[in-house]
């Protein structure tokens, strides 16, 4: 959607993981940025050059990468800061009471299943707010902000509420003849440029995938 020297922001399909890991050699983003060609950061180590964050394999939607180390360190400062900030589009289970909320709750590894986080006391701290878009038979379109930036956050946090996201086998959301992946997208990302610190804003509509399963429940 947007490159220059110093990053480039890429819209994630669905199903492509970020970077090489355990049975994920090839096919990931970082393989797709190192056949781009030029050079890429490594302050996040050289086997995950240019990631700044990441989204999980079943995630579509914005990432921001880095071009050269000074803007991976820069861009690493405002997620700290959460002045970079990261808002998704999530289809849940279940109809929420409220139209907005604040979900605080420590993330670690699952004690039974280390594939797996969940809420455990001793994780780290973590906090998504949420605000309901729309109701739709038995299902709820949310607009979710990131506080923090923890694995699985947004997935973990909402089947902690009893409202796992839709097509979230891992974490609950398992339906007969539902969707095919988890529901989520990152659909708005908000960054200060590292070298000229203008203000850039990035939105990407969601994936066919989520509109057909979200206008299937009209």
């Amino acid at each position: 959607m947007y490159e220059d020297a110093d990053l480039a922001v890429i819209d994630k399909p669905a199903g492509m993981v970020v970077h090489p890991s355990p049975g994920h050699y090839t096919g990931t983003l970082v393989n797709a940025l190192l056949g781009r060609g030029g050079t890429w950061s490594v302050a996040g180590g050289s086997a995950r050059p240019g990631i700044v964050h990441r989204l999980d394999k079943g995630t579509s939607g914005l990432i921001v990468v880095a071009r050269n180390d000074a803007s991976h360190r820069a861009l690493s400062a405002q997620l700290k800061d959460r002045s970079l900030s990261r808002t998704y589009l999530a289809i849940a289970l279940g109809s929420f009471k409220a139209a907005a909320g604040e979900l605080e709750g420590p993330i670690g590894r699952h004690p039974k299943d280390r594939l797996r986080m969940a809420v455990v006391k001793g994780g780290r701290f973590a906090r998504t707010r949420y605000e309901v878009v729309e109701r739709r038979r038995g299902h709820t379109l949310l607009r979710c902000d990131l506080d923090t930036g923890r694995t699985h956050q947004i997935r973990v946090h909402l089947a902690a509420l009893g409202h796992p996201l839709a097509g979230d086998v891992e974490y609950g959301g398992r339906e007969p003849d539902g969707a095919q992946r988890p529901m989520l997208h990152a659909w708005r990302l908000r960054l200060r440029h590292p070298r000229t610190q203008a203000e850039m804003s990035f939105e990407v509509k969601p994936p066919e995938d989520f509109e057909t399963y979200w206008a299937s429940l009209a």
